[in-house]
This record gives structure tokens, sequence and C-alpha cells, in this order.
């Protein structure tokens, strides 16, 4: 075994074949090859989980009691291995109160800096909030001027009932005689106060009675101690008649008032609670804990931390303003007889008829049906005796639901008033989740939530021009938080994520996202010797931020870590050190090394797939032809999010794609806009709110629209991609035809792993049985009653060409597409998830180990089973997600079959390859967040390589032959140049 190396003998997980391979050290190695090859079995369900493992069996098992532990993968040595950390494209986090903050922690050195050296201030009148000490309460009464007449008092009640002779025989016992009581002096020693239990009462204590002198500080200064102790840190300074050069500042209460016999005097309040004296706004201490919204010490009480609020929405209760006042509110359709009368009775107050239509109704009126009645309403009501009238406000329609929804014990009741409610930004703290005294914290002029705010390429410039507004005990106390600070911000800037803001929730970010705001973490922390696992970090990337992500790669590497990389893009292996390509083929036909070694060995290795795309034997081509609209679907002033009220034509009958930088908008115009607007419009779902836009022009030319996404097929094992498809019903029906299964009466359903009567009673059709281990992790062991076939013997009994449905489920698509041979249906079936890609995977691989690109696909497969029609719509976000360029191949023929059937393909894409395949391009931009949003370039693939403001036409440059020579009209077309240090 060499140190320079990591050793893998004999890895079988999965469809391994006894691999074994050695990985470089502190160099950047990627794995690649077809789908289903066995690069992920080999990188991360062996040489991670093996270094994991190790990791964590080395700590006590105390320790491994809380961190749990992988299963030992199936190989027989890993040498040489270092502690390894994986990086995937799992979510950052699904918790709604995580945040980009959150997530990269940025968030608590925001805390920590704020609650250390952050100023507060007053909500109420905008001034500076501070505490003081009993010697600046001297000094302000010493800046009084000289000669001053003043008396110091201790307010002992505030505005209490009660006649207080106990209080006022108390007083005397300790020897204060003179109190003011109502403002009133009163001599304790030669008359008792009369007061009325009944009414509230101000008394104050008279202390000492001065006149300001320095000679007479020293009296001063224990008369305010002996105040502030009686009054638990209250005093206060009467001045019977002040000069008018008195000023006292702003943290104290001033009240002129006139007291005894009309002498005009001002009384002053000092405090050394933390506190405005002239406000009435309770303060605490501010804490780090106070700017946390998952702590109920920071946590806005409205939203309870959430930054939204549900509530009804005055669109879904009038969802068709044409209709009359007497059905028109929809939320009381469902009990029309009872609201009936109420409106009857609302509608006989205004004298309007309840067949007028909602929209002629004047603004008023309207208003007053929904929110409520100015005036009182007589309602009327048949009961046995007659008529019963009874006056009382109308409470309107919005505030009955919001009240109903709040009170009611029915989940019936709640479901069908939430059908009416949309979430919005909460009203009390405005999206910030923070409670107002937070809120009203600043450093350098600014607070915490208005940091939040700003993009993470913004907060860098703020954080690095702060240091020049701070001095002294701030800056000295500030100064490593904001290294930590900068450091991470700049890390984030360099992975391409300028342009999300630290108040995004992470549950929006997508994979690419989260994965890089992990690998820019692990920069951050500067550690070394480290083994970094990554999957497809290029994912969601545009080539310009792919550079700038190979950069960061490349600078973890150079400080001496080990990089191994699942990955397909080109550029990526190109600055690699070394590729290991599995295959040669799929599922059963791969899990084997190819060839393993730098660039130009796996581009002159003929037997290697990969090496043929990488020395151009094969290639992607471009299409003769591009095809010429059937029309245009027009999206007119969206402005959602960073989209800058942009007008985007879609030709119809083509084939589109929609690229630009991270976050220039195209998920926002695609998902937010054109496919809510449309499944609003079309399919009549009015719980659907789409992006703000002004209108969609040429709805009439699309029959139906059909959104292609990521998201999971099913969110149990139980799913797969034989139910999901349709294939697993073929599958049964054939079983249930056989000779023996009609003998037993078995029908379809018995071939269900679902059903009672088929499946195992042991496992419940799971197939495996949960161990609970107590200091290890969970172990998951095949059924004993079934081993792990799902099915009772019973069932297992039938066989089809002597296969039980059983083997069927293990049987990858291609392997199924022979065996099937006989049933033109399924194999038909079969053969679009062939078509797509998939023919590896397994007819009974449960949807949650599925990735996002393979049920992209799988739905994609499923689309195309579907009586094509034309006209329809297909809308898909990033389909080449995790594929090699020979499925991407296959995948782009698909995509131009759908169009050639008459349909409109609309995809979201970085693949150059794809992009170049596609008749028209809208290119977004030019920049991400703020500096995005704008249509930059839009027409065929050669028209936006010919763009010189495109990033995206910069690199179609090379793969469309002619195009970086000249321009439309034949003038020479200069490179871009690229701000990669922005």
């Amino acid at each position: 075994m060499s140190k320079d190396q990591i050793d893998v003998r004999g890895a079988q997980e999965h469809n391994l074949k006894d691999v074994d391979v050695s990985i470089p050290r502190e160099s950047f190695t990627v794995v690649t090859g077809l789908s289903g090859s066995g690069k992920s079995s080999l990188a991360f369900d062996t040489v991670y989980a093996e270094g994991q493992r190790r990791y964590i069996e080395s700590l006590s098992a105390y320790a491994r009691n809380f961190l749990g532990q992988m299963d030992k993968p199936q190989v027989e040595t890993v040498e040489g291995l270092s502690p390894a950390i994986s990086i995937d494209q799992k979510n950052a986090a699904n918790n709604p109160r995580s945040t980009v903050g959150t997530v990269t922690e940025l968030h608590d050195y925001l805390r920590l800096l704020y609650a250390r050296v952050g100023t507060q201030y007053d909500p109420i009148t905008g001034e500076e909030v501070g505490t003081q000490s009993a010697q600046d309460m001297v000094q302000q009464v010493m800046a009084l001027p000289e000669g001053t007449r003043a008396k110091i008092a201790a307010p002992i009640v505030r505005d209490q009932k009660g006649a207080f002779e106990d209080l006022f025989e108390e007083l005397l016992t300790e020897g204060y005689s003179r109190v003011e009581v109502d403002g009133e002096e009163v001599d304790l020693a030669t008359e008792k106060p009369d007061l009325d239990k009944n009414y509230d009462h101000t008394i104050d204590v008279i202390v000492d009675r001065v006149k300001i002198s320095e000679e007479a500080r020293p009296r001063i200064t224990d008369s305010v101690e002996t105040a502030l102790e009686e009054a638990d840190g209250v005093l206060k300074l009467i001045i019977p008649d002040p000069s008018d050069e008195i000023d006292l500042g702003s943290n104290t209460r001033s009240t002129g008032d006139l007291a005894g016999e009309g002498d005009h005097r001002l009384t002053v309040e000092f405090s050394t609670a933390l506190g405005n004296p002239n406000s009435d706004f309770q303060f605490s201490e501010i804490e780090t804990r106070s700017f946390s919204f998952n702590s109920p010490h920071g946590a806005c009480p409205e939203c309870e931390g959430l930054g939204k609020t549900k509530e009804v929405d005055e669109d879904l209760v009038i969802q068709d303003p044409s209709k009359s006042l007497k059905h028109v509110f929809e939320p009381w359709s469902y009990n029309r007889s009872y609201y009936q009368t109420r409106l009857d009775s609302v509608a006989e107050h205004f004298d309007v008829s309840l067949e007028t239509p909602w929209e002629e109704l004047d603004a008023s009126i309207q208003d007053q049906f929904l929110y409520g009645t100015n005036r009182q309403v007589v309602f009327k009501r048949r009961t046995k005796n007659g008529i019963r009238r009874k006056t009382k406000r109308f409470e309107g329609v919005i505030p009955n639901l919001d009240r109903r929804y709040l009170e009611t014990d029915s989940d019936g009741t709640r479901d069908h008033i939430e059908k009416y409610m949309a979430v919005t930004e909460c009203p009390a703290c405005d999206g910030s989740r923070l409670k107002e005294q937070s809120r009203h914290v600043r450093v350098g002029g600014t607070s915490i939530d208005e940091v939040n705010r700003l993009s993470i390429g913004d907060a860098l410039e703020h954080f690095e021009g702060l240091e020049a507004e701070l001095s002294g005990r701030d800056l000295t106390i500030a100064e490593e938080i904001l290294k930590e600070i900068r450091a991470r911000l700049g890390f984030m800037c360099e992975v391409g994520l300028e342009y999300l803001t630290l108040d995004r929730e992470a549950s929006t970010l997508s994979g690419g996202e989260s994965q890089r705001i992990r690998l820019a973490t692990q920069v951050g922390s500067g550690l070394v010797g480290v083994l970094y696992v990554l999957d497809e970090p290029s994912i969601g990337l545009h080539q310009r931020d792919n550079d700038r992500l190979l950069d960061t790669l490349c600078e973890l590497r150079d400080i001496g870590n080990t990089l191994l990389v699942v990955e397909h893009d080109e550029e990526t292996m190109r600055r690699a050190d070394q590729v290991i390509d599995m295959g040669p083929g799929p599922g059963k036909r791969g899990g084997e090394v190819v060839v393993n070694g730098p660039l130009e060995e796996v581009k002159a290795c003929e037997e290697s797939i990969t090496g043929d795309y990488l020395s151009g034997r094969k290639g992607i081509p471009v299409p003769e032809e591009r095809r010429e609209p059937q029309g245009a679907l027009t999206i007119h002033g969206a402005r959602q999010h960073n989209l800058d009220d942009v007008d985007v034509d879609i030709p119809m009958g083509c084939f589109t794609a929609i690229t630009g930088v991270s976050g220039s908008g195209k998920s926002t115009l695609m998902h937010k806009v054109l496919y809510k607007a449309l499944a609003r419009e079309m399919n009549d779902n009015t719980s659907v709110i789409p992006g703000d836009h002004d209108a969609i022009e040429g709805i009439d030319q699309i029959e139906t629209v059909r959104l292609i996404d990521q998201s999971p097929i099913g969110r149990t094992p139980r799913s797969n991609p034989a139910t999901y498809t349709g294939v697993f019903d073929y599958i049964r029906e054939l079983f249930a035809q056989t000779k023996l299964a009609k003998q037993r009466g078995y029908e379809k359903g018995r071939f269900s792993f679902n059903v009672k009567e088929g499946r195992c009673a042991e496992c419940g059709g799971q197939g495996t049985v949960k161990i609970e281990m107590n200091f290890l992790s969970d172990v998951y062991v095949p059924c004993e009653a079934c081993g792990g076939a799902r099915y009772n013997d019973a069932t297992l009994d039938v066989t089809y060409k002597d296969a039980t449905i059983a083997d069927v489920l293990e049987m990858s698509v291609e392997e199924a597409y022979d065996f099937f041979e006989s049933s033109s249906q399924l194999r038909r079936r079969l053969q679009l998830l062939k078509d797509v890609g998939l023919d590896y995977m397994k007819l009974g691989q449960p949807s949650t180990t599925l990735s996002g690109g393979e049920a992209q696909r799988i739905k994609l497969a499923e689309e195309l089973g579907k009586r094509d029609t034309g006209n329809t719509l297909y809308l898909l976000d990033e389909p080449t997600t995790g594929l090699h360029s020979e499925d991407e191949r296959k995948l782009i023929d698909v995509l131009h079959r759908l169009t050639d059937n008459d349909n409109t393909v609309v995809v979201i894409e970085h693949e150059l390859d794809l992009v170049k395949n596609a008749d028209h391009i809208i290119d977004l931009g030019p920049e991400g967040g703020e500096n995005g949003g704008e249509v930059v370039a839009t027409g065929t693939p050669e028209a936006v390589a010919r763009s010189e403001n495109s990033y995206t036409g910069l690199y179609l440059r090379d793969l469309l032959p002619g195009v970086d020579l000249e321009g439309p009209r034949g003038e020479r077309v200069e490179p871009m140049t690229m701000p990669m240090d922005d």
C-alpha cells in the first residue's frame, strides 16, 4: 500500500463487480460513466461509507449512541483513507425556519455582533436607548444651573389603587416624613392622607431637598443612591421653579405640570433599567438569543418566527366578480341556506338586489360585505313563532372565516376554509421573523433584518465598509466577528452564490445551491488532509458559474485535501487530475472500471464511451434545421422576485431552452409565473396563486400544460417505477391470467404487495424488517418469512415463464423488456423507459432511493406513454441532471419526438449540448439576483451566440461552427470579457 493513494480492493456494493481501484491522495479525481454504471456505489456507498464508519467507530460507545453508524460496505479492504466528508445534492434543510443565514452559520455571527456592539433605539420615539448608573444621574443633576433648587424623590407607588395607610406608617418609621401624593406635598408627621382606595394614586417619597452647587455634590450623590434603593432603580428629580436653561437630555422623562398652588414645575425621571423614559415601550436586556427567530426571546409573536401568516385571501373568496351577490361568496357555498338569510338582511340594509353582479356594486358596499358593516343591521330569521328580528353589526365574510378557522374543532371545516387562504408576509414583522425590539438594534446604522434582506454579494460589500463606522471599544469587540463574517460571505461568492439573500428559506434552494453552500462552508473551515466526496456539483450551474466552482475545488485540493467527485461535466473532467470511468454499460452490464488515469488516457481508450465523447469520436450533433414558430405564447409584465417587468414570447410548436446564470430568474419565470398562471387558468385551480405579472396571451393555442420536474414520484418505499408508470398493472394482469392463478381464483389485486391477501404478513410487503441497535445504526435485514420477496408463499407459487412476481420486480428495465417479448403493450411502456436512459433501473426500486433526475425521466416516460393529441405545453426543469453524454443524446431525441408531435417543449437548462439543439433560446440575466431578471438575448442558438451581452452565447460559440467569427451583418464578434473576480 502506498501512502500516496487510497486503495480499494474487492468492492461489491450494489452492482460493483469485485472492483479494485486506486485513488491518488491530495488530488482531484472524477468518477464518471453512464447512468447506473456504479459511480455512486464506488464513491459514496464504498469509499465514503467506509471512511465515515471508521471515524465513528473510533469514538466512545456513548458518543456513537448519539451519532449512529453507517453500515459496513461490501468491500474487502479500503486502505489509505482519510476522515471523509460527503457533500451531496440533498436540500440544506426542509425546516421552514432554516434560512441561508442559519445553514451557513452566518446568522450566528450576526447575532453575536448585534448583541455585543449593537445600539438600541426606541421603536416609538426613535431615540437611543441605554442604561444609567447612579454616577451618570449625579452628573446630569450637577449639570443644572448652580443655585437651582430641587427635590430628590423615590417613586414607590405609581398609578395603583389603594388607601396605603400601612405604607405611610412604615415610611414614618423609616424616617421619611415628607411625600408627594398625586403631585401634592404632604407632611406625614402632621397629617395622614385620606385616599380613596378605588382610585389610582402616585406616591413619591422626598428623600432630600437640595440646592445645586459643587459643595453639595457628596450630599446629592448620597441622596440619589438612597432614592434608587428605595424605588428599585428609579429616581424622580422635582424642580419647583425651573429656568429656561435646563436641559437634561433625551434619556429622561420631563413633564411640566401645575402642582400645589399653581406653581409651574419640572419633573425629571431617571432609571437604571434599560429603556427610554420618554417612551412607554417595554425593553429587555439584549442577548444573542434576542436575534434568533427560533427562540421566543427573539421571534415575532404574531408569526412565531416564520415570517409568514396564513390569511383568508380576498381574491380566493371572490373568484368570479361577474357572479351575482347571491352566489359570489365561494366559501359560503357549502352552507348557503344558513348564510343566505344573513346576505338577505345585509342586502336589504344597503337596498341592493341579491341578483346584482358583484362587480357592479359600489366599492364601499363591497368592502362592508367582505370586512363588516359600519352600522347596525336588522337580521331577520324565521322561527315557529314567526319572524324574529335581531339588530347587530355584520362581521363580514372574511372576518367570519378567520374567526371560524381559529375556533373550530372540525378538521373538515378547517380544510374547507384553507382553500380560501393564502400565505402572506407577516404584517407585524414585515417578514423579518424578529420581534420589534430586536429590529430596532443597529450596528453602523443598519438593523439585523436589513442585513438579512441583502444578497450575499451586497452583504459582503456592507461588512467590508463597516469597520470604518466603528471605533474604540466597539471596534475591538467586533474585529474578530467581522473577520469571520467577511470570510464566510467571500467563500459563498467564490462558489457563485452572491445572488442569494441571507433570509431566503433553505427549503427553496436547489440541490446544486445546497451543495455549494456546504462546499463554501468546507472551504471556510480550512481543513487539510480530508477526503471530500461530492455528487455532481455542476448541477444547476451555468458554464460561467461552473468555472468559478472548479476554481474553488482546485483550491480545496491545493491546500492538501483529496477530492472524489461524481460528475458528467466535460469541463470538470478536463480540470481533474485523474478520471475513473465506470461501465462499460448501466446496471448489471456495469460495475467495472473501464479506465483509470489522466484525461488523455481516457480519451485514448476505445472501450470507454466517455472517452468517445471527450475525444470527439462521438458527439451530439447540431440539428440541420430549426423549427419555425406556429404562433406564440406571450408573458406580459412578469415582475415576480427579481424579474424586471419582462415580456417574453414562447414560440409554439418549438423546442425552447430558458438559459442564464444562476439566480437570473429562470425558475421564477417558468414555475412561479408561467406554470402557475396556466394551471389556474386552464385547470380552474383557484388554490394556485401565480407570480406577479400583467397577462399571458395566446393560451387558446394549447390544450393542456404539464410540468415535469424533479420532485419524487412517491414518498414511501412502496412506490416504484413500475407502479408509477403503470407497468405493474400490465404485469399483474399477466400473472392473473396464468393457469394456476385462475385455478385458485386469484385476481389482479392479489399480486400487489399493498394488498393484505397477497403480501407477506410478517413484513407487511416491505421486504425488510428494521432491527433497532442500541449503540450501532439500525440494521435492515431481509424478512425471514418471505426472504425479502414481499409476498406470501401462496402468491409466489404463481409463476410466469418460471419467474415469480418478486423475480420480475428485481429485473432491470432492459431485462424485463426482453422477458415480456410477447406483450406488446408492456414492451411499449418499457421501451419508453429505455428511451429516456433508464434501462438499468430495477422495476421495483423504491422511489425514495431515486435521484431527482431519475424521477424526472420516469415522469417523462410516463407522459410519453399517454395518448398524444398534440398542442400540449411541456415544461421541464434541467432534464439532463445526472446524465452522461450518451444518455443525454437519448433524452434529446425524446424531446425532439415530443415537439415533432405538434407539442411545445420548454426546458430550463445549462447543458450546452441540449441548448444547441433547441429551436429557440430565452437567455436571462445578465447576472443573478438583483442584477438579473432581464431578457438578455432571444432567438435561435446561432443568434444568441452572436450576442455580445450573453454569457450563454459566449460558450455556445465553441459548439456552433462559424458564428464565432462573424455577426449577423458580417462584422467580427469580439469575445465577451468575463468579470471572474466580481
